[in-house]
Formats: C-alpha cells, structure tokens, sequence
C-alpha cells in the first residue's frame, strides 16, 4: 500500500473515531509510527501443520539459562516435529495476573529473557504476542503520569454521570478505583479486570496512536501473529454494555489496515471470551478485522460430553457452524492459562449442566470463578482446574488418560487451528498450593515445571506424562500429515448416537472420518453407514484393513478411530 493510499485508509477509520481536529493529529501520529516501524512480509497462509502450543514464556526453567532459552530448547528437541508455532504470554515487566498487568509493553522482563530470544524462537516457527491493548499495571509510568497530572486522557476516568448500568463485566470487583491525583484529590480510574489493571481511553488520539506503535514492534521482533487480549472491553460509552462498542471494532480495522501495510502477513486474533454469535462478529467481513477468532464453547462442550456420555449438545453446536469467512479460521482449544470459560455456554448448556461442571471442578481440586451480572447477582464465569484433572474427575475408573487423548481427537479434528496449553501436553496437575500463595484461584493452572524432570518423566514409560504426551503426540502427527485438516478444508458433522462424535474433513476422495466415543463401555460404529458409504482405513490403530459397507468398527471406552477414505 502506498503512503498516499495508507494515509487515505487510515483517514477513513479516525474520521468514524474522532472529531476532525483529533483525526488530524491520530492520523499524523500513525503516518509517523508506520514509516518508522516496517517489518518485512511473512507467510500468512495456514494449513494443517500449523498447530500451535500456547505457554508462558517461563514455562520451563533450566538452571543456568534464560527461561525462554529453555523453552527455545524444547522447542527444538521435544516439540520440533510436534507444533508450528507457539504463543508465548506476556514476559513484560509486571504486577499481577500473571503477567496481564503490564508495566512496559515494549520490555522483556530481564528474568525471562530478552527480545533477542524471542527473535530466535520465532525464526523457526510462528510465535504469537500478547498486546494487552484494555489496560496497564496500576504501576506504570502512564498510570504514574496520569496520577500526577502529566498525562491527562491517558487513564479512562468514571465521571459521576456516566450511566453504567448496563455494563457488562467480567468480574465481581469494583469498576471504579480511586488513585490519588496531583492535588491529593482522588481521581477513579475504570478498572475492569480489578483495581491493579487500569484501562486506558482510546477516546484519545494518543492512546491509539501509543498502542499502534506496541503492535507494530511486536511485528519487528518476529511476532507473527498478534493477540488482542480482552479487546472487546477497548471503547467505553456511557449508557452502554461498553462491549463490543462500534468504536472497538473501527479501532480493530484500523489495526488490521496498519499491519497489513507495515507488516504484511501478520495475523490478528481477537480475545473475546463471549457467546459464539458475538465473538464472530470480529471476523468483520473477512478481510478487514481479525484473521482469526478463540473457539471459546469448545472446551466447556466437549467436558460435558466426557462428563455425562453424552456428545449431543457438542454435535448439535459444532454442526450449527458455518464455515469462516475465506481468510479467516477459529483457534480451537480445550486448556489455557485461564480456566475453562462458561460465558460461551450460555444457551448451549442447561443451567443444571452448568452447575455440574462446577461441581466436577471443585472434585477435581479446583474451584470456580464468578462474575457480576446486570442485576448485581453473580454468575458462573470459569473453570479453575486444569483440563486433565477434570477429566480425570470424570470417573474413578482408570480411564482418565483414554478421556484425555480422546478430548484431544475432537480439538484436532474440527475445522481451524488447534492450540494446545502447555499444561494438558505434558500433564501438569493442579497446584493448590500455588492458589494458597497467590490468592489467585487461576494458578491453580499455571504451575511452572522444571525442563530436566520434564524431560525424565518424559522418558520413564508408564508415567502420565509420558502416556498423555505419546498419545497426543500420535493424534497430532495424524493431523499434520493430511490434508485434509488444512483449516480452510471443509468439515461435515455427522448426525450419530448420543455415545459418539463424528466429523468427516476433505474433499470427496481425499476425505478422513474421526469418531469419538465419549462412552465409558465398548461401542459398535459402522463407518460407511454413518459417512453415507465409501471405502475407509483406519490409520490410528496401524491397520491397512479397508472398512467397506457396513462392517463395524469396535470402540473401546472413549476410543478413537481416524479413518482415512480410499
């Protein structure tokens, strides 16, 4: 894009976001930040290689080396054949939440590393950044300036007329927190994920033109692809719910139109733990916002289905999906470093179903995380626990491993990019003790792990870690081998039995079927009656025996078949 036709786009966006004096100096600011920022294009294609483990960059420590040295070193031992790309969550400097309050958005925290390893994980593989773009730490410098008077419009403040009525939150904090401004008089800073992380007001052309300059030199340090975390919560108007707002999607497009002048290939995804038909919305119209979208009511589905052996409400969900727009693609996950979302259930799951699953949560030696809703009565917001001990909570019956891998068969058959948490690939456990210490009940997911007893569990068979690991590893190898699990592939969900998930991906000819029992007992599944015919082998189990007609297929407790058509 040339200068004259970038400086017109950009013009077209400000205009919709300010009066015209602001869009004057937004558009100034920009033009200055995007000739001083370019980054050299890169792949932006995705296909079925690209799967994507999702980490803290201090996942893996290694006495003597830098946290993301050692997690360079696994990627190039243990993972090399395993995952394409690696989001990496924040290594800034910070104060809380584990790294989301962001005290320098352009600085590595000296204790994890420096931008040069950054640079040389993401020589070899996609790596994706998070710009925390909603708020700052209570302690940073802008948050310092703006209490001392020095940066005005910096911090978003909560006048006593704004009407907030209708706002949406996530949490059960306060939405105004009070800091003490230049004349001792309290100033109120919105706060909405709590009083530590104070949201910024992009009603200011500055703050824009601030955060355009943070995306672009993530792009110069190998980040090719870019997370808008909690993005939907970005423009605040009085009166409103403040999500989703106009004004946040004008400032997505504005970002979209910048990076794919300045950075060309680098991809947008959009954080918005939100009902399906919301979180869509960011895909604008499939080449104007994000590339691509969280999957968010993939993890509590498939929980519930392992839960009560029962893939219905999965199937009924994921064959209700259109496929993206051309361009774009979902993200597809079950664990992250938050718990497991049940905002993105509502409607898909009963409220009885709901409060099972909290129930399985706090059996499994987690918890639940609430929110406030409109009325001021609070409601189930997540999960704390990670994905492998509920399923293992599932059933006493030995059987957790089989849930896990089998879990993991829907996550990457579907139709996307799959990422998988750190956590679930090598089996960490819960870690009360951690949520003892932080008083946070999300660490109870986070726990770090030290890289040589990772790699000695990894070598002893029979661990859990070690079966978990192999097992998906397998499933994983499958995928990268076809395909047919290019995210761009089409995808049919089968009608089947309340005991099975089916999902055909490819084009006739080229085609494989995945079955998934979520059944704790031995089931039948004739293959070629369920796709509508055809000629199929099945790969997973090493067997070249084709399965014609209507021969059946055993399925052992949560067993998995993926079979590929002759």
């Amino acid at each position: 894009m040339s200068g004259t036709s970038l400086a017109d786009a950009l013009r077209a966006h400000l205009e919709r976001l300010y009066d015209p004096a602001g869009a004057r100096r937004a558009l100034e600011g920009l033009l200055s930040v995007c000739a001083t920022h370019a980054s050299p294009p890169r792949p932006g294609d995705l296909d079925e290689r690209d799967v994507w483990l999702i980490a803290y960059a201090d996942h893996v420590l290694e006495e003597g080396r830098r946290p993301l040295q050692a997690m360079a070193s696994l990627l190039a031992d243990e993972l090399a054949d395993v995952v394409d790309g690696i989001h990496l969550l924040p290594f800034f400097p910070w104060t809380s939440d584990d790294g989301f309050a962001v005290v320098d958005h352009l600085a590595v925290d000296p204790a994890i590393g420096t931008w040069s390893d950054v640079e040389a994980i993401a020589a070899d593989r996609r790596v994706m950044l998070d710009a925390v773009v909603n708020h700052v730490s209570a302690s940073s410098r802008w948050v310092r300036e703006w209490c001392a008077g020095e940066r005005d419009g910096w911090v978003l403040e909560v006048p006593e007329a704004f009407d907030v009525e209708r706002v949406v939150r996530p949490r059960t904090s306060p939405l105004r927190t009070a800091f003490e401004g230049p004349d001792a008089m309290p100033r109120f800073a919105w706060t909405t994920f709590g009083p530590d992380q104070v949201d910024l007001d992009y009603a200011n052309p500055d703050v824009l033109v601030a955060m355009t300059e943070v995306l672009l030199r993530y792009a110069a340090h190998g980040a090719s692809v870019i997370r808008l975390d909690a993005v939907g919560f970005l423009w605040k108007t009085s009166g409103t719910t403040c999500i989703h707002l106009p004004e946040t999607h004008e400032v997505i497009r504005l970002w979209r139109t910048v990076l794919d002048a300045c950075a060309p290939g680098t991809l947008l995804i959009t954080e918005t733990n939100v009902p399906h038909d919301e979180n869509i919305r960011y895909f604008g119209a499939g080449d104007d916002e994000a590339h691509l979208v969280y999957q968010f009511p993939l993890a509590p589905l498939v929980l519930a289905a392992f839960t009560w052996g029962n893939a219905q409400d999965l199937t009924r969900w994921a064959a209700s999906l259109a496929d993206p727009l051309p361009g774009t693609a979902f993200l597809n996950f079950l664990g992250s470093h938050d718990g497991i979302g049940m905002r993105p259930a509502e409607g898909l799951l009963s409220a009885a179903q709901v409060e099972g699953l909290c129930d399985l949560a706090r059996a499994a030696g987690g918890g639940v995380s609430h929110r406030a809703a409109a009325d001021g009565s609070q409601t189930p917001y997540e999960l704390n626990t990670t994905y492998v001990d509920a399923l293992i909570a599932v059933a006493d019956d030995g059987q957790g491993v089989a849930r896990i891998a089998a879990a993991h068969a829907i996550l990457l058959a579907l139709q996307g990019v799959p990422g998988i948490w750190f956590g679930a690939l090598f089996a960490i456990r819960n870690d009360p003790e951690l949520v003892r210490s932080t008083g946070r009940l999300r660490s109870v997911n986070r726990a770090r792990v030290d890289l040589g007893e990772l790699r000695d569990t990894l070598d002893r068979p029979g661990t859990l870690r070690q079966v978990v690991f192999e097992s998906l590893c397998r499933l994983i190898a499958l995928r990268r081998s076809h395909p047919a699990f290019s995210p761009a592939s089409p995808q049919v969900v089968l009608p089947a039995p309340g005991w099975l998930f089916a999902v055909v991906r490819g084009d006739p000819g080229r085609r494989v079927l995945v079955v998934v029992s979520v059944s704790d007992r031995d089931r039948t599944v004739r293959p070629a009656e369920l796709a509508g015919g055809g000629v199929w082998v099945e790969r997973l189990g090493g067997c070249d025996e084709p399965v014609t007609g209507g021969d059946p297929l055993v399925l052992p407790p949560y067993g998995v078949a993926w079979l590929e058509e002759r």
